[in-house]
């Protein structure tokens, strides 16, 4: 059941009385109370943590005297993308808020890309400066700015220099910080230092439930429910900041995921890990005419066990291998892509010179990856062929790095991966495909 809402007066959102939005109270109260130094909106995806912080972002930016602000995101693109462009972006709330005050319809926020001092959002006088936060590097970008707030789209995602040197960088009178995030380790610096030290220091922290957005019907959200589980869906559904513990895929069960037989199969895929001394791996996967993930034959060879071989040998090996790959029914099987490790660039070359067709460069990830895969075996569309051995047992040996979650990182350990790495580049690869089925 979701929760009961208020009807808010926003000019920005339509001249149209009946599409006029409706708030939960957690949302039309972060919009009232967030008066401190740092204001965070934290919680469950699509809860409507932007929507709320961004109204309360403009109304600051209007009131609040100041002329030089700062907005960040992952990059400067994935800013535009997420806050600022679109119906629900900042550019659209403040245009139609000052025609609705002027009478006269407007292009009063303008957004430039390149320009003197870089990507920019200008009201009138008021500059507010768009920059990524995605590396360490990024943190000369904003020394010697001084500014009069700051918002910041997902921070969990900087480096804690980048955010350390923004705050430094608010230092008129008033200034504010508007933060949003999801859920990541409690050991997090976000989580240790600013959300459960709110209370102390003066800071702000509303959290955000998936009910919260009164604009979801029941339908969606239940199916942005199934396509979460374990880990994710405590982070992501439940809003909570809780630890990756152990095996990363906890959810695999070796009696219901393991078959000795594949049946017909739609599609087909290879993904590939490329190692000098450590392992070389293939992995073929199809998806089922159920609708389900099968990883349906692996090549492993490592440098550690014997004979190391070259960039052309493996090439040699791939088309070899690639050969010997036959459907249920016995016939060749052509996979659509190839999905080869990004970082193998003398392999990759070897494999164009040997004119293996449709190679690719993975999308490597390695966190949405997991968190993909890890959703496919939770909505039970994930099975593996008994003679996988070594993909069998890599998923019961690839755990946390104990170390990194202290530090507030969710990062694997560097270990029993060989194979696990190329069904990730699938799955990351053709992402819309599992999405869509582990929500089914």
């Amino acid at each position: 059941m979701g929760k009961k809402g208020k009807i808010i007066p926003i000019k920005w959102f339509s001249t149209r009385e009946d599409k006029a939005p409706e708030f939960s109270d957690t949302a039309f109260d972060s919009i009232e109370q967030c008066t401190a130094f740092i204001n965070i909106w934290e919680g469950a995806v699509r809860s409507s943590k932007t929507v709320a912080s961004l109204i309360a972002w403009k109304d600051f930016v209007l009131s609040c005297g100041h002329k030089e602000f700062l907005m960040t995101g992952k990059t400067a693109d994935t800013l535009y993308r997420n806050v600022l462009g679109g119906e629900f972006g900042l550019l659209n709330m403040i245009n139609i808020e000052i025609s609705a005050e002027t009478g006269k319809v407007g292009e009063y926020a303008r957004y430039s890309k390149s320009s003197d001092g870089g990507a920019k959002v200008t009201i009138g006088d008021i500059t507010i400066y768009c920059i990524g936060g995605n590396d360490e590097r990024a943190e000369g970008n904003i020394r010697g700015m001084t500014i009069g707030g700051w918002y910041a789209d997902e921070v969990t995602l900087y480096p804690e220099n980048f955010v350390k040197q923004a705050i430094n960088r608010m230092s008129l009178d008033g200034a504010r910080a508007f933060w949003t995030c999801n859920p990541d380790s409690p050991y997090h610096y976000i989580y240790t230092e600013f959300i459960e030290m709110a209370d102390i220091k003066g800071y702000k922290v509303f959290h955000f439930e998936l009910d919260d957005n009164l604009a979801l019907s029941e339908e969606y959200k239940n199916n942005l429910k199934k396509a979460y589980s374990g880990l994710w869906y405590k982070r992501m559904i439940l809003g909570l900041w809780v630890m990756a513990e152990g095996v990363i895929y906890s959810l695999f069960n070796h009696e219901e995921h393991v078959v000795d037989t594949i049946p017909d199969i739609r599609r087909y895929w290879v993904g590939v890990d490329y190692g000098t001394s450590n392992a070389t791996t293939f992995i073929l996967v199809g998806l089922g005419t159920d609708g389900r993930m099968y990883i349906i034959n692996e090549y492993y060879h490592s440098g550690k066990d014997g004979i190391q071989k070259s960039p052309s040998m493996y090439a040699g090996e791939l088309q070899k291998w690639l050969d010997e790959q036959k459907t249920p029914q016995g016939g060749n099987i052509q996979p659509e892509y190839i999905y080869i490790d990004p970082s193998a660039e003398g392999f990759i070359l070897e494999c164009y010179n040997r004119g293996i067709k449709r190679i690719t460069k993975a999308i490597n990830d390695v966190k949405t990856g997991i968190e993909l895969v890890s959703n496919i075996m939770g909505n039970d569309k994930f099975r593996v062929h008994r003679r996988c051995r070594n993909v069998l047992k890599e998923l019961s040996s690839y755990v946390w790095c104990p170390k990194a979650q202290k530090l507030g990182e969710d990062k694997p350990i560097k270990e029993n991966d060989h194979t696990l790495d190329p069904i990730r580049y699938v799955a990351n690869s053709t992402k819309s495909i599992w999405r869509y089925r582990a929500a089914a």
